[in-house]
This record gives structure tokens, C-alpha cells and sequence, in this order.
């Protein structure tokens, strides 16, 4: 008993540390690779990450190449997760951000529509590279699966990643064009000292603090109402299903009502769809309960992008959108460890969820102080 309380200690600590391994790695890489972005290599940067995320499927692939082996077994050591998780989350960091920072100066019209459907792609991952993923483990060792899912990333996101393009605004070396509309007037240090992008920061960390802990957590939870291991993964799989729809929705719902009012609604939805995992025992109940928050709280992400464009200069899209996704990433690393810290303390997840349902209000509140930034007067441009 003592050695298996020991080895679960292990893994959890392991698993923390590769979290918050994580999301330091992406706090350094962020502001880097979005600095590279303002300056007219946003193809370099994303195939930068392509590469990487390749790179670290390699070494883990051959297990050799990292440090530490585990001489117990196959199972990853320690010092390979933490590893691991340090060049994820430098590849993560390398494309999300970006590729966002990217789509929102292609479009004027129907922005947040445009940036949903390109956000949408973190929703296909649940229903295709995770069943993938789990096909490949259960009928090769994990080491070969690693190889598989690298020549996926050759195949499919490194040829890929060399068609983006910066936005022609850009290109052109003007900040927005002629006819759109005029944008505030400030310098990368007023921005980064704005109360707008303060407000973003602290709503974006609160909103991923609300349902990182039930995303992770819910799994597990699941399994101890007594529903089956492979019934309560299925969860996860309709949240993401759901997710995809969300985006969509709450994207076509931005451009119609504007961007600050569905994401007011959704922060507050989102809030009350957390807590209400609190009263599912059953998993048609939790199926519901999934579909419901998967649906909102995937279709309010892509709006932080979307509020960032219309209240700072093109010029800096990449600095600001990285910046409110560090502050997204502190808050996905928070909730599912104090989700775990909750049940190791209270033997029940009923607080996790009434937590989380605290900490969406919390953003809620939050973004209610938002006012759009004083913007400039359009010169004209003489014909």
C-alpha cells in the first residue's frame, strides 16, 4: 500500500510539474514568438511551431534522446513528462496565438465569424486526434504511436502552416486601410498599460479558471457516480462535439449583437453551466450538462480576439492577443489543480464546481467594466 500510495504521489507531482512546466515555458515563448509575429514572420513563427510540436513527438518517440528514463517501464518517467510539456507548450505557444492574431486583420466584416471557424480547429481535436491517439495506443506501444501522430504533423501542419500570410494592411506597411474603421492611437507600452487590456487579462484568466477544472475533472467525477470508464471519457467527446458548435454560433451571434454583449452572456452561461455538474449523477444527465457548457464556454474563447481587434491597432495584434492567452493559460493551469487540491481535501468534487461557478461570475463582473478604447479621428487619404 505504501509503495502504490508513493507511486500515485509520484504522478501527481509529476503531472503538476508538467503543467506548470507548461505554462512557464509559454510565458517566455509567447512574448518572443509574438514579438517575431508584429515583425512580418507570422509564416516563420507558425512553422516554427509545426516544427517543434514535430521535434518533440520525435524525441519522445525515441525515448532514448530524453533524459531520466524511467527503468520501472514503458511508462514515461517524471523528468520525460516534465519534458514533454516544456516543448508542447513552447510548439502551443508558437501557433495559437498568432494564427488568431493573423485571421483578425484578413477580415473587417464578419470578424467574429472568421475567427470562430479558425478557432474551431481546437475543437475537432476531441473527436478526431484523441480517438486517434487512443486507437494507437491501444494497438501499438507508445512510442510508436508517437512516430504515427509525427508523420501527421508532417504531412498535414507543416505544409499547411507555409500558406499563411499577414493581413494585406500590413503587408502594404499601413496599420488599417483606407476605409476601415479608425483605430486608437497609442504606442505597445500605453496598451500593455491600458485599463482594456488590464480588464481582458483578468476576465480571460477568470473565464479559463471557470471551466479548465470541470474539463479536466469531469472524467473523473463521472467515474465516481459509478458510471463506466469508457462511458465517462465519452463526456469529454460531447463537450467537444458541442464546442464546435458553440464557436460557430457564438461567433455568428458577435458579428449580429456585437462582441462584448455575447461575451457578457456567455461569461455569465458559462458560470451557472459549471455548477450545473453539481446535480448530475447519471449520464444522460451528464451528456447534457457536457453539451450545454462545451457549447458556451468553446463559443466565448474566440471572442477575446475579436474585442482585442476592435479596441487596439492591427500593428500590435499579435503582443496584446498573446497576451491575454498567457493570462488564459495561468488560468488553465490553475483549475485543475486546485480541482485536485478540492477532492484531496473534501473527498467530493461538489466544491470544484461550485467554485468554478464563483470564478465565473467572477469574470462576468469583470468584463462588465469593459469600455472600448477612444479611437482616432480617420484622416483622409487624398485620392
Amino acid at each position: 500500500m505504501a509503495e502504490l500510495i508513493s507511486s500515485r504521489q509520484l504522478r501527481r507531482v509529476a503531472t503538476i510539474g508538467a503543467v506548470a512546466a507548461v505554462v512557464v515555458l509559454y510565458l517566455c515563448m509567447v512574448g518572443l514568438v509574438e514579438a517575431f509575429k508584429d515583425r512580418n514572420v507570422v509564416t516563420g513563427v507558425i512553422t516554427l511551431g509545426a516544427v517543434m510540436l514535430l521535434a518533440v513527438l520525435l524525441i519522445a518517440g525515441f525515448r532514448a534522446a530524453l533524459p531520466a528514463r524511467d527503468p520501472s517501464g514503458p511508462t514515461p518517467g517524471p523528468a520525460q513528462r516534465i519534458v514533454f510539456g516544456l516543448l508542447v507548450g513552447s510548439a502551443a505557444a508558437a501557433i495559437f496565438a498568432p494564427m488568431m492574431a493573423c485571421v483578425t486583420g484578413w477580415f473587417d466584416t464578419h470578424r467574429s465569424l472568421a475567427v470562430s471557424l479558425v478557432s474551431a480547429g481546437m475543437g475537432m481535436a476531441p473527436m478526431t486526434m484523441s480517438p486517434l491517439a487512443a486507437w494507437l495506443v491501444s494497438n501499438h506501444d507508445w512510442r510508436t504511436s508517437m512516430q504515427i501522430v509525427a508523420l501527421v504533423v508532417t504531412a498535414i501542419m507543416i505544409p499547411v502552416s507555409l500558406l499563411v500570410r499577414r493581413a494585406p494592411a500590413l503587408e502594404s506597411g499601413a496599420s488599417t486601410p483606407s476605409n476601415a474603421t479608425a483605430e486608437p492611437d497609442m504606442t505597445l507600452a500605453q496598451a500593455l498599460r491600458s485599463p482594456q487590456f488590464i480588464i481582458l487579462l483578468a476576465t480571460n484568466f477568470f473565464c479559463c479558471a471557470t471551466h479548465s477544472g470541470p474539463i479536466i475533472h469531469t472524467v473523473s467525477y463521472a467515474i465516481s457516480c459509478g458510471i463506466p470508464m469508457i462511458a465517462a471519457v465519452t463526456i469529454y467527446s460531447v463537450e467537444g462535439f458541442a464546442g464546435m458548435g458553440g464557436r460557430i454560433a457564438f461567433g455568428l451571434l458577435g458579428d449580429r449583437f456585437g462582441a462584448k454583449r455575447v461575451l457578457v452572456f456567455g461569461l455569465l452561461a458559462q458560470a451557472f453551466g459549471a455548477l450545473g455538474y453539481v446535480f448530475v449523477r447519471e449520464l444522460a444527465a451528464f451528456y447534457t450538462v457536457a453539451a450545454l457548457f462545451g457549447f458556451i464556454y468553446a463559443g466565448t474563447m474566440p471572442l477575446y480576439a475579436v474585442l482585442v481587434r476592435e479596441n487596439f491597432p492591427l500593428r500590435m495584434m499579435g503582443t496584446v492577443i498573446g497576451g491575454t492567452a498567457m493570462a488564459g493559460s495561468l488560468g488553465m493551469a490553475t483549475g485543475p489543480l486546485a480541482g485536485g487540491l478540492i477532492y484531496d481535501t473534501f473527498a467530493s468534487y461538489a466544491w470544484l464546481y461550485i467554485g468554478s461557478w464563483l470564478m465565473g461570475l467572477g469574470a462576468f463582473l469583470i468584463i462588465l467594466t469593459f469600455r472600448p478604447m477612444p479611437v482616432a479621428r480617420a484622416v483622409p487619404v487624398p485620392a
